[in-house]
């Protein structure tokens, strides 16, 4: 107790530079355990980008392939799905739900999806939430569409407001002659829902009636009206989304969809194609922690550093000490205590500056980027970063501590002119 505080007393003197060193080494601290909560975070919030859905169906190619078109609206199906085979799948006893997604069309940069109804109902993210409209209404016109949060936020939409559909992905051609309505905005989900407009599977057949392999039919044009009075049934979907009655059903119907005869058909399970993605676009994971290291060392060194260059101003201080009955392992033990009480002091510092900045800053980075940060206890991977940072800290103050400890009582107590 006593060499803890001669310590304090030692640290409480220089102050002004044992603050600015402490600040410092917080700084990375909090760096450090900032980057480990932004990692944890994005790899939930990715995870839970969909759940509650059992498998994704679509025309035969690779599982990371259908979950990108799919869910996050990136590139393009291989082969869609007939309408009879989609009827043949919602006709199986597994199937609890079953909800059709239509793609290829676009608005303005941003992806357009024919469904139904029910995929406002069934969509669930981030652990089981369910999508909500902001404003306005569902579904309810075949020339309806609900937008994204980013959507209405980017193009500074309305409900009530026109809109017109372009066709394909990188299409300067419109469907112009029968635009839609916005009547309802989605809240802020921070998935690629909020990327993108949403219409009935009706209105995607009905702006292409006059259409055929890609291009407009000469001299046909079929008005709105016309349309509303036709039979819109789909001829084909990308792709759909499953639940089940039992779990225990998943592998079964998982089985039967990919040995289905009619056509070349792939059913996977979001979670496994999910982890499969991570692996892919999680480099920059170790990028990050790497980075957060070299900050944390970067620290720990300028604390090292300053213990150095506080040395040649100590050596009385040191010589005083011996000379009233301090062996050297005491002057050793002293300067090894401070470096610990310093890092102890950083560490304690640096956690309590990121859970009060992740306190503060949590809403706004949920809401900008939809990367939602849960507050709690530190994980045991995190008590053990702490616990690195704290004896790092007591190992490099052992260099200058030795150099303490070999100084003589008679080389302190020179003094030079």
């Amino acid at each position: 107790m006593i060499l803890v505080s001669l310590a304090l007393q030692s640290l409480i003197s220089r102050r002004l530079t044992v603050g600015l060193t402490v600040f410092a080494v917080a700084l990375s601290v909090a760096l450090f355990l900032g980057v480990e909560k932004v990692r944890t975070g994005a790899k939930a919030s990715f995870a839970d980008t969909i759940s509650g859905t059992d498998l994704i169906v679509g025309g035969r190619s690779g599982g990371v392939q259908l979950l990108l078109y799919s869910v996050f609206r990136v590139g393009n199906a291989t082969n869609n799905v007939t309408w009879e085979s989609y009827k043949d799948i919602a006709e199986r006893p597994e199937v609890n739900w079953i909800v059709p997604m239509s793609l290829g069309d676009s608005h303005r940069g941003f992806r357009v999806m024919g469904t139904t109804g029910d995929f406002f109902e069934r969509y669930r993210y981030r652990g089981g939430r369910n999508l909500e409209i902001s404003n306005g209404n569902r579904l309810d016109d075949l020339f309806d569409a609900v937008v994204g949060a980013d959507v209405a936020a980017q193009l500074d939409y309305t409900t009530g407001q026109e809109i017109v559909v372009a066709h394909g992905l990188a299409s300067f051609t419109e469907h112009d002659d029968m635009p839609f309505r916005v009547s309802g905005i989605l809240a802020k989900t921070g998935t690629p829902v909020d990327r993108t407009v949403f219409v009935s599977l009706e209105a995607i057949e009905a702006i292409h009636v006059d259409w055929q392999g890609g291009g407009r039919i000469p001299g046909q044009s079929t008005s709105a009206e016309e349309v509303r009075a036709m039979d819109l049934e789909p001829k084909a979907i990308t792709a759909a989304l499953i639940g089940v009655n039992s779990k225990l059903q998943i592998f079964s119907l998982q089985r039967w969809i990919n040995e289905y005869r009619q056509e070349p058909l792939l059913a996977i399970l979001p979670g496994v194609a999910l982890q499969e993605l991570w692996e892919i676009v999680g480099v920059a994971e170790s990028a990050l922690v790497g980075v957060s290291v070299l900050v944390v060392i970067t620290a720990l060194l300028g604390m090292a550093t300053m213990i150095f260059a506080g040395l040649s101003e100590r050596r009385r201080e040191m010589a005083i000490l011996r000379a009233i009955g301090a062996r050297p392992w005491t002057i050793f033990a002293l300067l090894l205590t401070e470096a610990t009480l310093m890092t102890s002091a950083s560490v304690l510092l640096g956690a309590a500056m990121l859970y009060a900045g992740m306190w503060v800053a949590r809403p706004f980075i949920d809401e900008a980027f939809g990367l939602y940060l849960r507050i709690g206890a530190p994980t045991g991977r995190e008590w053990a970063v702490l616990a690195v940072v704290a004896i790092a800290g007591a190992a490099v103050s052992v260099a200058p501590a030795l150099r303490a400890y070999r100084m003589s009582l008679t080389d302190g107590m020179q003094v030079r002119i």
